[in-house]
């Protein structure tokens, strides 16, 4: 298997899970990840939270890690990199505010790289104007986001992951499973027993 090297946008507030899992799960499997907030270096920290689903209208929220950035914003340049993946959580919902976040997502689309996406992070999506005429996978909640894009929303179960090639997308962390292995699979990672 070659390495892949990864590109991972997260933020504060960012989903805990979503931004812990994936970032040790793609490590896990041999592929280099640079996990990066526009306006923080390597080895700075940003605040995630922990959203759960406990019968209420929407999730609830509260405090997780502080997650270590491994690599500095400013210094990336997202044509050496094979990939993308983007955290959910609140993240997004100012992310997608930052012209650089928002011409790094247009790079990844229109090189047909690989993109994964899960929850909140189709709101970069459609900020970025990538999803037009594509089956994309948020939170319910952005739903109408990925459709005043242009995209179809993909109403999915809360386990289940979509790929519309580049993208790969995923309602929540409850996801994490297929999210990855569709992820993996359009790397060309091969796991093996």
């Amino acid at each position: 298997m070659a390495v892949k090297k990864i590109l991972f946008l997260t933020g504060d507030f960012a989903e805990d899970y979503e931004t812990m899992v994936p970032f040790q799960a793609l490590q896990a499997v041999g592929h280099k990840v640079d996990a990066v907030c526009p306006g923080k270096k390597a080895g700075e920290r940003i605040k995630t939270a922990i959203h759960d689903f406990e019968g209420d209208q929407t999730y609830t929220e509260k405090p997780g890690h502080q997650f270590a950035l491994n690599a500095s914003f400013d210094e990336i340049d997202p044509q050496h990199y094979d990939a993308l993946a983007i955290a959910g959580g609140r993240a997004p919902e100012y992310l997608r505010l930052d012209p650089q976040v928002i011409a790094i997502v247009q790079h990844f689309a229109q090189a047909n790289k690989p993109v994964a996406a899960i929850c909140h992070a189709a709101q970069l999506l459609a900020a970025a104007e990538v999803i037009r005429g594509k089956r994309i996978s948020a939170y319910p909640a952005c739903a109408p986001e990925v459709r005043l894009a242009g995209g179809e929303y993909a109403d999915i179960a809360i386990d289940s992951a979509v790929t519309d090639a580049p993208f790969v997308t995923a309602p929540a962390w409850p996801a994490h499973p297929e999210w990855l292995r569709q992820f993996l699979a359009l790397l060309g990672t091969r796991i093996e027993p």
